[in-house]
């Protein structure tokens, strides 16, 4: 399973879904559904986003779990 921590993220920088939306230029679906964790596929392109906005790697933002 793979856990998504763009909640943590947005929490520890205040941000809300749609603060998240602007900056990056992702649909707000999108963040939505990775923040809810609920995502069944994720472009290259919003991960590249997302780890530019919040100066992250993508194993910061993204875990494999058993």
């Amino acid at each position: 399973m793979i856990k998504c921590h763009l909640a943590r993220l947005m929490g520890e920088r205040k941000m809300k879904i749609v603060d998240v939306a602007r900056e990056t230029g992702l649909h707000r679906n999108t963040v939505t559904l990775l923040y809810k964790e609920s995502a069944v596929r994720v472009d290259f392109d919003a991960i590249d986003k997302l780890c530019d906005l919040f100066g992250c790697k993508v194993e910061d933002l993204f875990e494999k779990v058993d």
